[in-house]
């Protein structure tokens, strides 16, 4: 039993996929399959459970991958903080994030940092929602991931950073324009332009909706966040988003009017890690210059 067996048994139960994991690592489909077959040789049980869409772990299967997933994810960060010891602070940074979160949450302290540590390299990797950063998470060498904050993961810390309040973005033409503010059960009858349906922010959401019974339309579903608010602009839907750092504030010439939206629950965002107390000093670093920063604008959580 290797390491290697370990880390590809881990990959092959995360991806369901043998031949998935073959690509990712430019191998061929056999050769993964030998190092499952090596660690079922030593065990004397069945790791894996094959099914039309590919495979499952079995129970045997899920016991090993999940003591293999702590032992890696302990394991790198070690030998990334070992890393940092030698190389002083000219090591990396390593950063999952959605589509729109660094130009919103991180500008500021990407250049703060910068400042701090010149030699560091700051590295990003971009996911589509909350859960595929927890899942980049562990299974790579990611040191941070930035989400929105929900359900407890296994073998992740979750760090809430900052709350957010919710706006309805509108043109300054609409009727709407002029509130200063609006009260949640207004948006019933509302054609809102649709958050992404894999997101956590869009979750919590139509959650809050029908827990208060407000009951929207919509025709048209976006990406991220930032493209809602450019489709709001345009004139072609009002968008309820979260009040990300950046947007139009009142007597702007921009187009677009945030209305807001008061009664709302906020959207608790920050920090993920596989262990917050073996993160490096360099990553715990940028961690709390983007919490800083954040306190500037937010209620910080």
């Amino acid at each position: 039993m290797t390491l290697d067996d370990l880390r590809v048994f881990v990959a092959v139960c995360r991806a369901g996929s043998l031949s998935a994991v073959s690509r990712e690592l430019s191998c061929t489909q056999s050769a993964v399959s030998q190092h499952v077959k090596r660690l079922e040789r030593e065990t004397g049980m069945s790791l894996l459970e094959r099914q039309p869409r590919g495979v499952v772990p079995t129970t045997a299967g899920r016991i090993l991958c999940d003591a293999a997933a702590d032992g890696i994810a302990g394991l790198d960060l070690a030998l990334r903080r070992l890393g940092d010891l030698m190389n002083g602070e000219s090591g990396s940074v390593r950063i999952t994030t959605g589509g729109t979160t660094v130009r919103h949450f991180m500008a500021e302290a990407i250049v703060s940092f910068r400042r701090r540590y010149p030699k560091v390299s700051l590295e990003f990797q971009t996911e589509t929602s909350s859960r595929g950063c927890f899942d980049a998470l562990l299974a790579s060498h990611l040191d941070l991931a930035w989400i929105t904050v929900g359900a407890p993961v296994r073998g992740i810390e979750q760090r809430p950073v900052a709350d957010l309040p919710w706006v309805l973005a509108v043109r300054s033409d609409d009727p709407l324009a002029a509130r200063s503010s609006i009260d949640a059960p207004e948006l019933t009858g509302i054609r809102l332009i649709r958050l992404p349906s894999n997101s956590t922010s869009g979750a919590h959401l139509e959650t809050v909706f029908a827990e208060r019974g407000i009951r929207t339309g919509s025709d048209t579903s976006v990406a991220d966040w930032d493209t809602a608010l450019l489709l709001a602009e345009l004139g072609l839907g009002h968008a309820v988003v979260p009040a990300v750092p950046g947007l139009p504030t009142p007597g702007d010439a921009s187009p677009l009017r945030l209305i807001p939206i008061p009664a709302l629950p906020r959207l608790s965002v920050g920090w993920a890690v596989r262990r917050w107390d073996a993160l490096s000093p360099l990553a715990r670093s940028f961690a709390d210059a983007v919490a800083t920063s954040c306190a500037k604008t937010y209620i910080t959580a």
